[in-house]
This record gives structure tokens, C-alpha cells and sequence, in this order.
């Protein structure tokens, strides 16, 4: 064997060289095993082990419980019924506006997505003062009830018509898509064979669209089950306890002991959860066509104008008034007065802009979380969404389930996760984010990550990969190839994700809740303690600066709308 001998000046080749991928897979495995994947085994390790072992004990006292089993059954029940009042709510409409040639759909949809945008405290408490008997809205109409009835909110029927409706327009973004994708030759075909709109509706449209009715059922069923601002507003004052209400009150009544139990309660609505997104996934009943074709315009005729005024009626009862009835709340100098010259008054919006120390504290804690959140979700979303379109193997299949894990976690229950996992100090460093703005950051990326991973992974989907090949044979490495090609391609679609995760993210209550203190708040859960303080002008004022932020945010992004990817936003036809 011939030994070719190596030169004394040549350099020896390492023996391991870590490529630019695997300097940027790396830390984007770190992050998802410590922010998503952790907390959850950290959450089951608490539920179902004391240090003695299997804590079977504890978890038959748990839940033999009366509390226990009426938390259960309120919330399935609930959140069914809710269900089906969003589905029914949301298909209509969406059937309407895809399927029909109504006029006006671009202000009809705009005005139905607003309330999925405002936060669901916020919608409880203009809910709350517009069907009270101090109703300054139906006061002025001579319908308000008699002073001293109980409101008719603060019940079961209550929290589940304020849940369906709050997550119709969920439906109605679920269904648009399933409707638009029925091919056109199918409905012509039935209009050809003299089927009256009616008729191709009930036999060809939905039908074909059932298996996104499935999926925007899973949607809604989901929400309703995490939704805290809701069923904390009503649910508590009204003594109906939801799993999620009991979460809360048992942790921020006991502390830290109640967790192990509470951590059980989690499990329970994860897995209720689970069993939502599951039933979707199995249906795959709908037809899934060219994403060209065009779907059916069913001609409405003079109806038309029926079904305008129907619509803006039904937006009017469950949006205008509720809204007017907060404006007006957070504009007297008392609650339950009615607004006149006299009682008219800015002095609650300059207390929530200027004077309440605590309120801008926690705007300010917001934004910047936000804004972190979204910037950074956005970076790594781009590079991670790389692996996950042109790479595979058992690593990026661990990641894109812990990506989107945390996001199908109820928020109470990833609050507990939270808890749980950074309760104690970081091992190696000894310093405790418990209490601190970063076991909050820590929440929303976890939370947040799948929200801005999906427009992100539908824009590479539309992506060829032969630029990004073409650079890579010229020479290019990877971050030159993320920089100079992919970047320039999938910004539209990032900075969208980036627009989603800001307006979902500034106003967050269901995970933040459990993770603020008294020296870290955020803006969302103040509204529900200014409440609870009987600051209800004050509470009102905060909410409709949340509404009008939400609205300024939707109509700047309609300005911007024609640098966004078609279809970001679901108002524009």
C-alpha cells in the first residue's frame, strides 16, 4: 500500500465542521425542546407523579370532588353548545359572502371579523353593561329591564351565546376557504339541471364543504374551551365553574400548592382539546381542487336587500350596541348614569392614558413583549419554516410538533406549564424568570410560534426551490442564500405573520393571567381587575383604547393590503 506523504505547510482538514444549517438548526432546537416541549412534560410530570411515585391518591380525591365533576360537565356542555351556535352563525354567513353575489361584502366581513380581533374581556364587559338594567343603550330605547333583575348574561345560556357568537367569525374563516375551494363545473351542473340556489346549496355546496364545517366546528370548540376572558367575566359572577375559572381561582386563592391538582385540570382540558383538533384531522371529506377555480355565484336578485338588512341587524345587536354601550360607559362620571351634557366626561380615558401609573406600566410591558415576541417569531419562523418545507428526517419532525404543540394547549393550562417548569431557578445560572416579564416572554413564544410558522410555511409552499439551488451551485452559503434569495420571496408572508402575532399578542389574557405579578402586569388581564375593583368607567375607557388600537391596526393593514400576500386579509374581495 502506497502512503502518499502530506505536506508540513498543508492544513489538516478538521475532523467535525459544523455547517451554517447546523449553527442555525441548533439553537432553533433549544428553543422549541425548552419553551414547548418541556413545560408540557414538566406539566404531565406534576400531574400524574407525587415524589412517592404515581399520585393516585391525590388524583381520585381530585376527582371525586362534586367541583371537580360539575367543572367538567359545564365546560363540555358549554363549549358544544357554543359550538354549535358558531357554526351555525359562522356557515351562513360565510355561505353568503363566497357563495352569493351580495353587495357590500367587503364592509360586512370587515364589521363581523372585528370582534374575533377585540379582546374577549373587552367583548364580555360591553356585552355585560349593554344587557344590564343601567343599560345606557337600551335606556335611551325604554328597554332596559327593572332595576334589581338578575342579568340575564350571568348564566350558563349566557356564557354560551357570548361564546358562539364571539367565535363565529372563527367559522366563517374556516368555511370561506373550504367553500371557495368546490369546483364551479359541479354547481353549474346542478343549476343546468334546474336546481333552484336553494336546492344546489343543500345538496352540492355543503356537502362538498362538510369536511371544513368539521374543521371550523374543531376551531370553535377549541377556542371556547380556552377562552378565560369570557367565562371568567360571566362564569365567576355567576357561580357556573368552568375548568378554566378553576384553574385560576384554586391558583391564585392556594399558590403554589394548588399546582400538582391544578396541573391534573390542565391535563384534563388538554386532552379535550386534543379531542377537537383530532376529530378534524380524521375528516377529509371535503374536495380539494385547483386553488384557481372560481366558486359559484348564486344570484340573489331582490332578496338581496333582505339579507343586507338581516345581516346588519344581527351586526348592530351583537356589535354596535355592546360598543356603544362601553363608549358611553367610559364617557360618565359614575356607572349607571345615563349620558348627558352633565354627566359627560373625558376623565376616564385621561386616567387610563396619564394618571394610572399601572395602566401604563402595563401598556408599556405589553407593547415591548410584543414586540419582541413578533420580531423574533418572525426571524425564526423564516429559518425554521426552511427546514421544515425542504428538509426531512426525525429532528425537524420533532420540531414542528413542538412548534405547533403549545399553540393547541389551551392558554391556562401553558400558563401552568409555565409555572411549573420555571417555578425553581435555571439549573447551572440559579436565577428564577418566575415573576418576571420573560417567563412571559417565554409564554408567548411558545404560544405564538405556530400562530406566525403557518402563513410562513404557505408562502414557501409557492416558493421554487430552484433559485434557491441555483445560488447554492454558484457558491452561496446558507445565510447568503437565506439574505439574498428566500428572504426577498417569503418578507410578504412573514411580515403578515408578524401583523397576526402583534394584534393577537398585545392584548393577551388567557396565558398571561397566571404569569403576571404585582410588579409585572400586562394590559389585557386589567381589564378584569379593574372590574373586579368596581372601576367599571375606567375598565370601559381601557377597552374601547383597546378596540380603537385593534381597528387602527385593521384598517393599516387594509391601506397596506396590496404589499401582503392575496387572501392575508379575509375582508377583501
Amino acid at each position: 500500500m502506497t502512503v502518499i506523504p502530506q505536506s508540513k505547510g498543508a492544513p489538516r482538514a478538521p475532523l467535525f465542521r459544523l455547517s451554517s444549517e447546523s449553527i442555525v438548526l441548533a439553537p432553533l432546537t433549544v428553543l422549541i425542546l425548552s419553551v414547548s416541549v418541556a413545560p408540557m412534560l414538566r406539566l404531565a410530570q406534576a400531574a400524574l407523579f407525587d415524589d412517592g411515585g404515581l399520585a393516585v391518591e391525590r388524583l381520585a380525591k381530585l376527582f371525586s370532588r362534586p367541583q371537580t365533576g360539575a367543572a367538567i360537565w359545564n365546560t363540555v356542555q358549554i363549549s358544544l353548545a357554543s359550538t354549535l351556535v358558531s357554526v351555525l352563525v359562522g356557515t351562513i354567513f360565510a355561505v353568503i359572502m363566497v357563495q352569493t353575489d351580495l353587495r357590500g361584502k367587503s364592509a360586512l366581513v370587515f364589521a363581523f371579523v372585528l370582534p374575533l380581533m377585540i379582546p374577549p374581556q373587552v367583548t364580555a364587559m360591553a356585552w355585560i353593561q349593554a344587557f344590564s338594567p343601567s343599560s345606557p343603550v337600551l335606556g335611551l330605547l325604554g328597554l332596559s329591564m327593572e332595576a334589581g333583575t338578575r342579568h340575564p348574561l350571568y348564566s350558563k345560556a349566557g356564557i354560551i351565546l357570548l361564546l358562539g357568537i364571539y367565535n363565529a367569525p372563527l367559522v366563517y374563516l374556516a368555511m370561506q376557504a373550504s367553500l371557495r375551494r368546490i369546483p364551479l363545473d359541479l354547481a353549474e351542473a346542478a343549476r343546468a339541471a334546474g336546481a333552484r340556489p336553494g336546492r344546489v346549496l343543500l345538496t352540492v355546496i355543503l356537502p362538498l364543504a362538510r369536511g371544513g364545517m368539521v374543521a371550523a366546528a374543531s376551531l370553535a370548540f377549541v377556542s371556547a374551551i380556552g377562552n378565560f376572558g369570557i367565562q371568567a367575566m360571566l362564569g365567576i359572577p355567576a357561580r357556573v365553574p368552568t375548568l378554566i375559572t378553576q384553574i385560576y381561582q384554586q391558583i391564585n386563592g392556594l399558590g403554589p400548592s394548588a399546582l400538582p391538582n391544578m396541573a391534573a385540570l390542565s391535563l384534563v382540558l388538554t386532552a379535550l382539546t386534543v379531542a377537537g383538533v383530532l376529530l378534524a384531522a380524521r375528516d377529509r371529506s371535503d374536495t380539494r381542487v385547483d386553488l384557481g377555480s372560481r366558486p359559484l355565484m348564486l344570484p340573489l336578485g331582490r332578496s338581496g336587500a333582505v339579507i343586507a338588512a338581516l345581516l346588519w341587524t344581527y351586526l348592530v345587536v351583537s356589535l354596535l350596541l355592546p360598543l356603544s354601550a362601553l363608549m358611553q360607559t367610559s364617557l360618565v362620571t359614575a356607572y349607571g348614569l345615563p349620558l348627558t351634557a352633565e354627566t359627560m366626561t373625558l376623565k376616564n380615558y385621561v386616567s387610563a392614558l396619564f394618571q394610572q401609573v399601572s395602566l401604563r406600566d402595563a401598556f408599556v410591558t405589553s407593547l415591548w413583549l410584543t414586540l419582541v415576541t413578533m420580531g423574533f417569531l418572525m426571524l425564526a419562523s423564516v429559518f425554521l419554516g426552511y427546514f421544515l418545507t425542504w428538509r426531512r428526517g426525525p429532528l425537524v419532525r420533532l420540531l414542528h410538533f413542538g412548534s405547533e404543540a403549545a399553540y393547541t394547549l389551551p392558554g391556562i393550562t401553558l400558563g401552568v406549564a409555565m409555572i411549573l417548569l420555571f417555578l425553581r431557578p435555571l439549573p447551572g445560572i440559579g436565577v428564577s424568570i418566575y415573576g418576571t416579564p420573560w417567563i412571559i416572554l417565554a409564554a408567548y413564544v411558545a404560544g405564538f410560534f405556530a400562530l406566525a410558522l403557518r402563513p410562513v410555511l404557505s408562502g414557501y409552499a409557492q416558493i421554487d426551490r430552484a433559485l434557491e439551488e441555483a445560488a447554492r451551485v454558484a457558491g452561496a452559503g446558507f445565510l447568503r442564500r437565506m439574505r439574498d434569495v428566500i428572504w426577498p420571496l417569503i418578507a410578504p408572508t412573514a411580515i403578515a405573520a408578524a401583523v397576526i402575532v402583534f394584534m393577537t399578542a398585545i392584548n393577551e389574557i388567557q396565558t398571561s393571567i397566571l404569569l403576571i405579578s404585582s410588579g409585572t402586569r400586562t394590559i389585557g388581564p386589567m381589564i378584569i381587575f379593574l372590574e373586579e375593583g368596581g372601576a367599571s368607567t375606567l375598565a370601559a375607557a381601557v377597552g374601547c383604547l383597546m378596540i380603537l388600537g385593534v381597528l387602527a391596526l385593521m384598517l393599516l393593514s387594509t391601506a397596506l393590503s396590496r404589499f401582503l400576500p392575496k387572501g392575508v386579509l379575509p375582508w377583501q374581495f
